[in-house]
């Protein structure tokens, strides 16, 4: 059995994972405590509200945001954090867990949303990450949905070229690091184009140009010079947003 403290998200993956929900002093928060990490658990509530101007509820709010249960459990992990040597490469049941851990179901629901209301909507790719572009447009080609799947960069280049502000832009990338993909969405967010991200649960630049994120669990990995990457989470991502636009639809 996968030690559950392994699994646990480390803070500033919570923080990335919420980032749309913190205002300027969460922001302050966030910066104290990484400018703090060595001493934080030396560090009272009342202590950390005075140095920032703000009061203990703020600190409190901030923490309950971030999925803690208050100050202490968030001292307490950043702590643990700041003890713990670098986590050990999980199995796929980890993986599996991980990414359900990670999954929001009202930004599966707000991604589905903008993919109905889109005139047309297109699935960017390359590598390990095409076949994933052409299942999700049959996914939505079976209930009559107009797409299309791109895994070359002068494919991608030319459609966003010709995209508009009425369609939408899917694009799957564990790194979030692909040139070729980078160069078509900023071609495509040009036009107009509203563009989402799926991508591991890091500060990457698709998730900068992105309008819309949404994460999985799933970190490089390399074993004898080759990428080993598990792109498991990415399914089962995929998987759900399939579903939850098949049950808008009413076919399901």
């Amino acid at each position: 059995m996968t030690d559950t403290g392994v699994l646990g998200m480390k803070f500033e993956e919570r923080v990335q994972l919420h980032a749309d929900r913190l205002n300027d002093t969460d922001d302050q928060i966030v910066d104290y405590i990484r400018q703090n990490r060595d001493r934080i658990g030396d560090i009272s509530i009342q202590a950390m509200a005075e140095t920032l101007y703000t009061v203990p509820n703020t600190i409190v709010r901030f923490a309950k945001k971030l999925g803690y249960r208050g100050f202490a459990e968030m001292k307490a992990a950043l702590t643990l954090e700041n003890r713990e040597e670098e986590a050990p490469r999980l199995p796929v049941t980890g993986v599996i867990q991980k990414t359900y851990e990670l999954l929001d179901s009202k930004s599966i629901l707000q991604a589905v949303r903008k993919i109905h209301r889109a005139s047309r909507v297109f699935f960017y790719g390359v590598g390990d990450s095409a076949p994933f572009c052409e299942m999700m447009a049959k996914h939505l080609r079976c209930v009559g949905k107009r797409a299309d799947f791109f895994t070359q960069r002068h494919e991608m280049l030319y459609q966003s070229d010709r995209c508009s502000e009425k369609d939408l832009v899917f694009v799957i990338s564990a790194s979030g690091e692909t040139r070729q993909v980078l160069e078509a969405v900023a071609a495509a967010k040009q036009k107009g184009a509203y563009v989402i991200s799926l991508t591991h649960l890091s500060r990457n630049s698709l998730v900068e140009m992105a309008d819309f994120h949404l994460y999985c669990w799933a970190p490089k990995q390399v074993l004898n010079k080759y990428e080993i990457t598990d792109r498991t989470s990415l399914y089962i991502v995929l998987r759900m947003v399939s579903e939850q636009y098949w049950t808008m639809c009413g076919v399901v």
